[in-house]
């Protein structure tokens, strides 16, 4: 066949776009990296493609890691090549400010702006291939596939004896998940914690609203999260045993067992009640927004609209 009827049936015939998401961020932020990247692949029938290297690669401050593997998850990790290596800092650089000359449409390198919701997103068309860096932490950039998403992030059960028993122990009753997270000294004043009354409150609203449950609390720092919630000892399971970074996958499928929930100002304990399955769950989330003059929490999408917040 001639050359040029090669090319023109493979114009005919152009490869399906492909996305490919730099995953960062603990655990909370690396869902919803995923499930914003996952939408867009769905609903323009793109390959997705997960760069699990480039965002942990120099975070020597946290030192996080890829916790993705712990879900349902089948899409391939991106090559070499697709994390822009060598000289992947430079060469992500450039894609970025190149790509912020171009109208939202054209984009190659969608990075996100500001920290609301962005519309602009449910109804981007990638071409070729584009690269998508950003939190994305709002439910509306993925809730019209919400059902395939919450079968992708099954988590995959903890092999212990330890996570086997709680989780019987949470089956077996009325159970509340509560999260505390200490992004502040709990002993010291600090403006990143939730308000010092919130789970006090929350407490109060959840018992009116669920008389007689059995409270689980996870925390980063579980005696200190103890002492916040007002309830006599046996009403409450101190759930203490997956400490570190590498067992935050087993905390997020125990809370994903609880009825109801009380989480924090963080994506982590936001991700343990979304992917609950039941349907008649009372979620109670901290309602503030502004710290400071600085919008800390509770901005433009963050929270659906049927959780509780105070």
């Amino acid at each position: 066949m001639p050359k040029y009827k090669i090319e023109m049936s493979q114009s005919l015939h152009p490869a399906p776009p492909k996305i490919i998401c730099r995953i960062f961020g603990g655990l909370g932020n690396q869902l919803f990296c995923y499930a914003s990247a996952r939408r867009l692949a769905l609903t323009n029938n793109a390959e997705l493609v997960v760069d699990d290297v480039s965002g942990f690669a120099y975070d020597d401050i946290y030192q996080r890691h890829y916790q993705l593997d712990h879900f349902n998850i089948t899409c391939r990790k991106a090559t070499a090549t697709e994390r822009l290596e060598p000289f992947s800092r430079v060469r992500r650089y450039l894609k970025r400010k190149w790509s912020q000359r171009l109208t939202f449409a054209r984009r190659t390198y969608q990075m996100q702006e500001g920290i609301d919701f962005d519309p602009r997103m449910l109804h981007f068309k990638p071409q070729g291939t584009v690269y998508l860096e950003g939190y994305w932490q709002s439910e509306d950039y993925f809730k019209d596939v919400a059902n395939t998403l919450r079968q992708e992030l099954k988590i995959k059960q903890p092999p212990d004896v330890t996570n086997f028993a709680m989780a019987a122990h949470i089956r077996s009753c009325k159970a509340v998940a509560v999260h505390v997270r200490f992004f502040d000294n709990p002993l010291a004043s600090g403006i990143n914690n939730a308000p010092g009354d919130y789970y006090s409150r929350a407490v109060e609203t959840m018992e009116r609203l669920v008389p007689h449950a059995h409270y689980f609390i996870f925390s980063d720092q579980p005696d200190s999260a103890r002492a916040r919630i007002p309830l006599p000892d046996v009403r409450v399971t101190l759930v203490k045993h997956n400490q570190g970074d590498e067992h935050a996958y087993a905390d997020l499928w125990l809370m994903t067992l609880c009825q109801h929930f009380i989480i924090a100002n963080s994506t982590f304990s936001w991700w343990g009640a979304w992917l609950a399955a039941q349907p008649a769950k009372q979620v109670i989330a901290p309602g503030f927004e502004m710290r400071q003059g600085k919008m800390w929490w509770g901005f433009k999408g963050l929270l659906p609209q049927e959780w509780i917040k105070l």
